[in-house]
């Protein structure tokens, strides 16, 4: 069992930066890829950005490649969703996820493990 608890989610101007972190608890963190997804209101979640067990692979949606940054740090059990140059349509509630993937990294139900999402919303 693995459990994820997200930080870092705020309210900021169009153009800011936010960085979300997801610290794991429970089994070897090291051994799990690790997913960022996002929900808007009203729409289905979302697939944002994926890391590998080892930090060597990273995958993107195309709408925020080149603004957001994937990376965790496995001695410290945690991965981190930098995000800059934020647009209103980033607006949602981000949510790190963990399971063991190696392929369909934009599905979500190759995951195993949930936070509980932490609200992230740009103004215009």
């Amino acid at each position: 069992q693995v459990q994820l608890v997200e930080s870092g989610g705020g309210l900021v101007q169009a153009g800011g930066s936010l960085r979300l972190a997801c610290a794991a608890f429970g089994r070897t963190f090291s051994s799990y890829a690790m997913g960022w997804f996002r929900q808007a209101p009203g729409k289905e979640r979302e697939f944002v950005a994926y890391i590998s067990w080892s930090g060597g692979i990273t995958y993107y949606q195309d709408s925020v490649k080149g603004r957001f940054t994937i990376s965790r740090d496995n001695a410290k059990n945690t991965v981190f969703l930098q995000m800059n140059s934020l647009k209103p349509e980033d607006t949602a509630v981000y949510y790190c996820a963990a399971g063991q993937v190696y392929s369909g990294y934009q599905f979500a139900r190759q995951y195993d493990y949930w936070g509980q999402g932490t609200q992230v919303t740009v103004s215009s």
